[in-house]
Formats: structure tokens, sequence, C-alpha cells
């Protein structure tokens, strides 16, 4: 049901264009929304008023309406003065009403039925069905699953929202307590750069207004109302992989995941096979902080020796003596583009590995 805000906010403008005060109460004479200050005694009036057969009436000094809706009674309106204006204004005020409660029930609907979508609720027959009646017609689309880090609040939602109100093509919906999901219809966004400027976007937005952090994931696009599902769970897979692999990155794509999407595939076993095979007992991530991130840094810079000890302040052979303690620890020389991947991908499977063992202990924690 449309809140009492918007319903008041509502009055107001009619009150700012007309000058006259309107008051809105429910079927049971609860006051809702209003202008000015209603009497007391009118409460039992809208409810006597209510369950009379008139649509309208002259009562108190006020014009009364019934806002009636698919056959049911849904508010009393009052206008607060006699004489011909003020019964016009009321009947503009309910035409207004009702509009507004039409809109946000097929707006309600379409939200319901984009959730029943998203989480592969209906048949692909029901679900054409069921747009046929919401006119929601078929259309290139695309989930993005907006993740929120910490408490999510309504202001996320909201903003979320208002970034896409002039278009009906879009929708926004919630599906659990962490996250906002877009379902957008991506037919006059054509290429990859164009979706990761749009999840960028969402992901600065949110930062900037409503001063949260965010990481924004997306699926592929698609063109069927039933393949929504597929799109949904491919943007949040690029989330939680990206929670692994790509900890640094905002925004991840599900077409653009490489290697992390292969490894995050891998069964534990397989994992601890392959680091038990290349390395024996020694861990290839056991170094301190320091030789940590001059590795990084060495991938950063594509194996550059001189642009990474130009970025590290350190001297190049200072930076040669440290690749070289790596080398003798691990039996692998990382200058060596070989050696570089495969400890690359180590580290890779070494995160993998640690990302899972801390999800099965927040499962053990939760079923104890």
């Amino acid at each position: 049901m449309l809140s009492n805000h918007k319903l008041k906010h509502a009055l107001e403008e009619i009150k700012e264009i007309s000058r006259i005060d309107l008051a809105l109460y429910s079927d049971k004479g609860r006051l809702l929304a209003c202008t000015y200050e209603p009497g007391e005694g009118l409460a039992e009036a809208v409810f006597q008023f209510a369950g009379s057969m008139a649509e309208s009436q002259m009562l108190f000094g006020h014009h009364f309406f019934k806002v009636i809706l698919e056959g049911e009674l849904e508010y009393i309106l009052l206008a607060f003065a006699g004489g011909e204006e003020a019964y016009m204004i009321g009947r503009l005020a309910v035409c207004q009403i009702r509009n507004m409660v039409n809109a946000y029930r097929e707006q309600f609907d379409k939200g319901s039925f984009i959730q029943a979508v998203l989480l592969g609720n209906m048949l692909a027959a029901d679900i054409y069905n069921k747009a046929k009646k919401l006119h929601i017609e078929a259309a290139q689309r695309m989930v993005f699953v907006i993740e929120v880090s910490g408490k999510k609040d309504d202001a996320v939602l909201e903003t979320v929202r208002n970034l896409f109100a002039n278009t009906a093509r879009d929708f926004v919906v919630e599906v659990d307590e962490k996250s906002v999901v877009l379902v957008k219809d991506v037919r006059d966004l054509g290429v990859e750069e164009e979706w990761m400027e749009l999840a960028k976007m969402l992901a600065d937005n949110l930062q900037a207004e409503v001063m949260v952090k965010v990481r924004v994931g997306y699926g592929s696009r698609v063109g069927l109302l039933p393949e929504i599902a597929r799109s949904y769970e491919e943007a949040k897979l690029a989330l939680e992989v990206g929670k692994i692999f790509y900890m640094e990155k905002d925004v991840v794509s599900y077409g653009n995941l490489g290697i992390g999407r292969l490894i995050y595939q891998l069964p534990q076993e397989l994992c601890e096979m392959f680091l038990q095979e290349v390395f024996g007992d020694r861990r290839p991530d056991a170094f301190d902080e320091e030789t940590m991130m001059t590795i990084h840094k060495f991938f950063d810079n594509n194996l550059n020796v001189s642009e990474t000890a130009r970025q590290l302040y350190v001297h190049r052979n200072t930076l040669v003596y440290r690749l070289e303690r790596i080398e003798k620890a691990l039996g692998l020389d990382i200058r060596r583009f070989d050696d570089a991947m495969l400890f690359k991908i180590a580290l890779m499977v070494i995160s993998h590995m640690d990302y899972r063992r801390g999800m099965e202990g927040i499962g053990n924690k939760e079923d104890s």
C-alpha cells in the first residue's frame, strides 16, 4: 500500500494549486494524511459515510468522497470547503489518488513477478502468460547484483530506483538482505564497455550519495524472460569469484572471470594434489609481507625488474636478490614466464582453498 508520506505529498501538491484543504481517511475512519487539522468528530462521520450507499456527500462543511478501486472501498477523501469549486477539486483529487494506487499496485505486481523469475519459481509458460498481463515485453536484458558491504538500508534501494525512474523497461527489486538487483534492458547498450560503465556508475553513485561501499556483479545478456534467472545466477557467481581472486575490483563481470572461473570449480582434493606436486611441503604464500608485496608488484609490472624496482624504491640488485631468495625457497624462478604463471596459479588456488574453508567454518557455526 502507498505510504502515508506519499499520500500527504500528493494532497499538498493539490492544495498548492487549488488552495483547497484536503484530508484522507481509511475506510475505518483512521486519518492517513491531511493538509490541515480536521476536527476530532469527523472520524465518526467518515466511518458512517463509509457504510452508506452514497459515493459523495456534503457534511460538516466538507465534501466527502469515496475512493473505490476494483469495486472495493479504499479511502475516504474530504475537501474542506463548500461550493462547486471544492467539489470539483475533490473529484480531481479522487482520480489522482486512484491513479497513484493503481500505478503502485502495477509496480508492486511487476516487482513480485521479476523476483519470482529471478529465483526460478515460475514455469516458462506461466512467465510468458504473466508477462503479457503485466505488459512486460520481450527484450535483451542483463542482471546486475549490487552487494552492500555491511548493513543494507532502504536508501540503497531508493537510490538505485531513482537512477532508473525515467524508464519502465528496467526493474529494481530486493531478493535478499544484502543486495539489490537491477534487471536492465540493454537494447541500447551493445558492447561490454558500456555494461562495465553502467556497473561502475552504480557503484560510484551509491558511494557518493548513500556513503556505502558496494560491489557490483553482472551476468550475461539474455533475450528470453526465463533466462533472466540464469543471468542472475551468473551475476552472483561473479561476485563470489571476485571475493576470492579480485578483491581489489568493485565491479566484476561474469564474462571476464578468466582463470578464476576455472579454479573456483576445482574440488578441494584436486587443489591440494596440485600444490603437493609442485611445492611438496612448502607453501608458496609462506613469505613475509614485504616479500609478498614484492611478488605482487613484480606481477603487476609484467615481470619487468627495472620498473618494479623503481616502484618499490629499491635498487635493481636488491630486487634481484629478493627474487633469488624466492627461487631458493620454492625452486621457482618467477623471472621466467612459466614459473611465474605456475606461482600465480598456486596463489589463486590457495585463496580458493582458504575461502572454502572459511565458508565451511561459517556453515558449521550456523549448524551448531
